[in-house]
């Protein structure tokens, strides 16, 4: 049980840096085009996570081919199509009506959970996952946003991320077992770093790098040291204790840290209905820490 409050932990972690990441998305995407700004994320990664990889393996791990296959759809998903879709989202809708949207993402990993990696939804975990969607569309539906036409681009865009994040994660949990947290997270890295290299040296052969100041530099790092090294490694350290469905509750933390880090760093206004919503989120992931009978068993995960 102390594991998977632990594991619960990592990913409410994982998923507050994930949040972050749309705040950040937002500076990032103001200074550099979209796939540049990627491959530098991926860059940063590699160059921590290959050498790191390397050293606790002594060689690269040998990997099954269909675990391969996997890893490759986890990155076309969660680390290619989903930036594309969230930061180029980002630039024709608000940070609110993205939040908007990812109020979803806890459901539809519920509902990917139960399709395609057969888990059984308890009634804890149904109760969770509808508190988790109410709480976080009170904090962003009723935040005053507002959509427009000329928005529905970037929301369409949006929509596209929150189905890749909800693949990414439940891909995650199919292999969470069979490779180690370090080793799956280098290898998003890396293939972020191949899929991105080509759009990357295109743009930035008309990209002007004398335009960019320290503080654009730094948000490079935060991207790729933080939400890429640190969020990946929590995500798949928790995914090993932690059911798909369990996780796709814990999503519901993603729009809350966005509400947070706006107001702080925006200094975009909390209304009375983020604090509602922030309410739910809370009451739906600590009822969903009395329901451990579904979660993945720990004694076959493969860890450090």
């Amino acid at each position: 049980m102390k594991g998977t409050i632990i594991a619960y932990i990592q990913i409410s972690l994982a998923m507050m840096i994930v949040g972050s990441s749309v705040v950040a998305g937002k500076l990032i995407i103001s200074s550099f085009p979209v796939f540049l700004a990627s491959e530098l994320r991926f860059i940063v990664a590699s160059l921590i996570l290959v050498p790191l990889l390397l050293w606790k393996e002594k060689r690269f791990p040998r990997i099954e081919r269909s675990v391969f296959g996997i890893l490759f759809l986890q990155a076309l998903t969660g680390v290619f199509l989903f930036n594309i879709f969230m930061l180029y989202g980002l630039k024709f809708t608000t940070a609110v009506e993205a939040g908007i949207i990812t109020s979803t993402l806890p459901a539809i990993i519920g509902v990917i959970a139960v399709l395609f990696l057969k888990e059984k939804l308890s009634r804890t975990k149904v109760i969770g996952i509808v508190l988790a969607v109410i709480g976080v569309s009170l904090m962003n539906i009723m935040s005053g946003g507002g959509g427009n036409v000329s928005s529905l681009f970037g929301n369409s865009l949006i929509v596209g991320s929150v189905l890749t994040e909800a693949l990414f994660i439940t891909l995650g949990k199919a292999i969470s077992h069979k490779v180690t947290p370090l080793t799956i997270s280098t290898i998003m890295s890396v293939f972020g770093l191949i899929l991105f290299l080509p759009f990357s040296i295109y743009e930035g052969m008309s990209f002007s790098f004398s335009t960019v100041d320290m503080m654009d530099w730094m948000n490079i790092l935060y991207f790729g040291v933080v939400v890429t090294v640190l969020a990946f490694l929590l995500m798949y350290q928790g995914l090993i204790k932690v059911s798909a469905s369990s996780a796709g509750v814990l999503t519901s933390v993603l729009p809350l840290s966005t509400v947070v880090l706006s107001f702080l760093i925006l200094k975009e206004e909390i209304l009375v209905s983020h604090l509602l919503g922030m309410l739910f989120v809370i009451a739906a992931i600590f009822i969903l820490s009395k329901d451990m009978s579904g979660e993945a068993k720990p004694e076959k995960a493969i860890t450090y």
